[in-house]
């Protein structure tokens, strides 16, 4: 298998099926995880409130119900059409392949199948294939391949939901100190320092914003988000990673604001700004620094 991924055409063609497998799953997740969460809150919200039968309408407890009864995970249902309910073939979920030859409609009721799935799954192919180009075939490939699919299906639940689940965010954390404990991406002393001033420089941030406006100007999925680059990438990249995030997330907002799609009391993912910036820091985050060093010192 590492003689495949080691020849170049071979490599190719492996690493961009892989990737685009990879990515018709991180479509799974984008869509179901958040319902997941939901749920799960929703049940511990009754629970915790201690709602009976007697203080619930009969919709409210048969709402409940089908909650509790319902079986939702990232593999049941099995996968089906969301206007008509219709399971599909096997063939109906062939990534990109099946959009195409379907011309982007459901075979059975003809509605319009969203292009972000076909557009998630070349996204995730085409970053595979730089990576194994960047890096070549090892553990660094392999574990930086595990950071960027997670920030592709982070950037776009932030996107939808505007949140940042811990169950990837925790996990990223804990992964990227243990690939450092080996010095793949930097040394442990600089993920270890990293992850803590990802955390606490967002979480002064965050206090100082809320005490002079009232406002939440950050999420706790950005603390998290930031501490795990910080601990896959070091602390050194950690003020990078917050410079181009935040000019990128102010240009965007202006943006938006100029053709009116965005008003001043409307929140903005700012996840996706940092994951981005969290893929410039992987590939040339060093490069990118030693530049701005060098510019210095004329």
């Amino acid at each position: 298998m590492l003689d495949l991924f080691q020849h170049p055409l071979g490599g190719l063609i492996a690493i961009s099926l892989l990737g685009i497998c990879v990515g018709s799953f991180l479509n799974v997740v984008i869509l179901r995880l958040p319902e997941m969460m939901h749920r799960e809150w929703s049940q511990q919200c009754r629970e915790l409130l201690a709602l009976s039968g007697e203080n619930q309408s009969k919709t409210e407890i048969e709402d409940d119900r089908q909650i509790e009864q319902a079986d939702f995970n990232l593999n049941f249902p099995a996968s089906h059409c969301p206007q008509c309910e219709h399971p599909l073939k096997w063939w109906h979920n062939i990534p990109v392949i099946s959009y195409l030859f379907l011309l982007g409609k459901c075979a059975f009721c003809k509605k319009t199948i969203p292009w972000r799935y076909p557009a998630i799954e070349l996204i995730t192919m085409l970053l595979s294939v730089h990576l194994w180009m960047h890096y070549g075939v090892g553990w660094q490939l392999a574990a930086s391949l595990l950071l960027v699919w997670s920030l592709i299906c982070l950037t776009v639940i932030d996107l939808d939901h505007q949140l940042l689940p811990d169950n990837i965010t925790l996990p990223l954390v804990w992964v990227g100190l243990f690939c450092n404990l080996f010095g793949l991406f930097t040394t442990i002393e600089s993920a270890v320092i990293g992850a803590i001033a990802g955390y606490m420089g967002f979480w002064l941030i965050f206090q100082i914003h809320f005490r002079i406006t009232g406002k939440e100007g950050l999420g706790y999925g950005d603390f998290k988000l930031l501490a795990a680059l910080g601990a896959w990438l070091g602390w050194e990249l950690i003020p990078m990673i917050i410079l181009f995030a935040s000019l990128a997330g102010t240009l965007v907002a202006i943006a938006m604001m100029i053709v009116k799609s965005l008003k001043k009391e409307n929140p903005i993912s700012f996840g996706p700004f940092l994951a981005i910036s969290g893929w410039l820091a992987l590939l040339w985050g060093e490069t990118i620094t030693q530049t701005y060093m060098q510019l210095l010192q004329f």
